[in-house]
């Protein structure tokens, strides 16, 4: 089990920021990652039917001998970590790894003015998971704000530009005029989109993303359970797996571009009708 690949799963693009962060803390690990490209962007969806699709997609991951799973997506973990983990941390014993909490854990440690600002899809800022991660700590003050345009921009390729910067300022004025010391970018498209954030949000606001904090987690799970691979002996190292939902002309052009060489091939699976074990 040691030798298992590490699942990973995302709506589409974003989570290969998660994947690349757990690459470089994980060299010695491989990676199996599952974009859910066909049915792409999770944000406006219903949490239902994100729930639906988050369980089918690590049905596969699981189907195919993964040793953790790691929800790289934000309206996924708010939609269905709960189901996911009974599923298969309880049920399976395979340990599931979400973004959200190590980001809110982050975020409390970078703050000075205890106020934070959340950006997100509109499904997680309306499940109020970012509020719920940080309700134990007394005194902040916590602003979200929805950004559907961003994941679209990401997954169409789109990084810089006047109308990416035109709609930034227009979703982030308000949390600007809040007083926020420290942004949580709470959909792992959004590091992507860190050189336009950080230009609006300026100098004395703190960007913090999941990807890091993420592949601690997955660090110290696979460490405390002794899952960790063993040094790769004669051999080049790990070959990371891609996988996607839909037929998709652009994900392994932009996936070698956000990620890097490590994807050198992009596989199609097919998961109709879209809908997990019951």
């Amino acid at each position: 089990m040691d030798n298992a690949p590490i699942g990973i799963f995302d709506s589409g693009l974003g989570g290969l920021t998660v994947a690349r962060a757990i690459i470089d803390k994980l060299p010695d690990e491989q990676i199996l990652y599952l974009g859910d490209t066909e049915r792409t962007p999770y944000g406006p969806r219903p949490i239902a039917q994100v729930r639906q699709y988050t369980l089918a997609c690590l049905d596969e991951l699981a189907s195919r001998g993964v040793k953790a799973l790691v929800i790289a997506c934000n309206t996924a973990t708010a939609a269905a970590l709960s189901d996911a983990r009974e599923r298969y941390w309880i049920d399976a014993g395979i340990p599931v790894i979400e973004v959200i909490s190590p980001a809110a854990r982050q975020a409390v440690a970078t703050t000075r003015n205890r106020r934070i600002g959340v950006i997100a899809t509109e499904a997680t800022v309306q499940s109020e998971a970012y509020l719920n991660a940080l309700a134990a700590v007394p005194g902040l003050t916590v602003v979200q704000r929805a950004c559907p345009r961003f994941a679209e921009f990401v997954e169409a390729g789109t990084t810089t530009g006047e109308e990416l910067e035109s709609v930034a300022r227009d979703y982030l004025a308000p949390l600007g005029q809040a007083g926020i010391d420290t942004l949580i970018l709470g959909c792992t498209h959004y590091p992507l989109l860190t050189g336009v954030i950080g230009r609006v949000m300026g100098d004395g606001v703190s960007l913090v993303t999941s990807s890091e904090a993420t592949a601690n987690v997955a660090y110290n799970e696979l460490t405390d359970r002794g899952l960790l691979h063993g040094p790769w002996r004669g051999a080049d190292g790990p070959e990371h797996r891609f996988l996607t939902t839909g037929r998709s002309t652009t994900f392994p052009r932009l996936a070698r571009r956000f990620l890097g060489p490590e994807v050198s091939r992009v596989d199609e699976v097919d998961l109709s009708p879209g809908e997990g074990r019951s």
